[in-house]
Order: C-alpha cells, then sequence, then structure tokens
C-alpha cells in the first residue's frame, strides 16, 4: 500500500500528506488531554465541516492523480472513492475542531 501510495501522489506529496496527518494527530490528542472534556459547540462546528472535507478530499484525489470521474467503472472504484470522501470528512472535522480549541482556548 506504501508503494500505491506514493506512486499515486509521488513521494514529496506523500510524505508531506503523512507528516500533515501526523502533526494534526498528535495536537488533537493534545487538546483533548488538555482541555479533558469536548466541547459540544466545538464540535458542531467541526460537524457541519465535514461535507466541505468530503468534497475537497474527492476533487484533490481526482486532481493529484490521472484517474477521473468518467474512470469510475465498478463497485470497488465507488467503494473506494466513498472512502476517500470519508477520510476527507473525518480529517477535516478534526482539524477544525483542533483549530478553534488552540485559537481560543473556553467552550
Amino acid at each position: 500500500m506504501l508503494a500505491v501510495f506514493q506512486e499515486m501522489f509521488g513521494p514529496v506529496l506523500f510524505w508531506i500528506l503523512v507528516l500533515a496527518a501526523i502533526v494534526i494527530t498528535l495536537l488533537y490528542l493534545y487538546v483533548l488531554a488538555r482541555d479533558r472534556a469536548l466541547s459540544m459547540r466545538k464540535f458542531l462546528m467541526a460537524q457541519l465541516s465535514m461535507p466541505i472535507g468530503a468534497v475537497a478530499a474527492v476533487l484533490f484525489v481526482q486532481a493529484v492523480t490521472d484517474s477521473h470521474f468518467r474512470d469510475i467503472g465498478g463497485p470497488v472504484d465507488m467503494i473506494v472513492l466513498l472512502g476517500v470522501a470519508v477520510l476527507g470528512a473525518v480529517g477535516l472535522a478534526i482539524l477544525v475542531y483542533t483549530a478553534q480549541s488552540l485559537v481560543r482556548r473556553h467552550p
């Protein structure tokens, strides 16, 4: 899988994405440990950003790869596309929640 992702995105972009995911995850864990509770207001804003993250992830993958929407041919392609959308949605929600918590601490 590592070789496939490096081939899809190129080694530089792939490792930048991996590093960004690690940094955001560590910051999210820091925020959760620091605050010791979830802020429902921040959580709601993070959830509202999820559709944007899903669409952005799909468009990003379409832009950096040689595939297009017309190349979707079967159920596996749709599963992969939906997986990308889900990961983009969750990733942006975590990023939005973390950014809100780091910018303003009080719920």
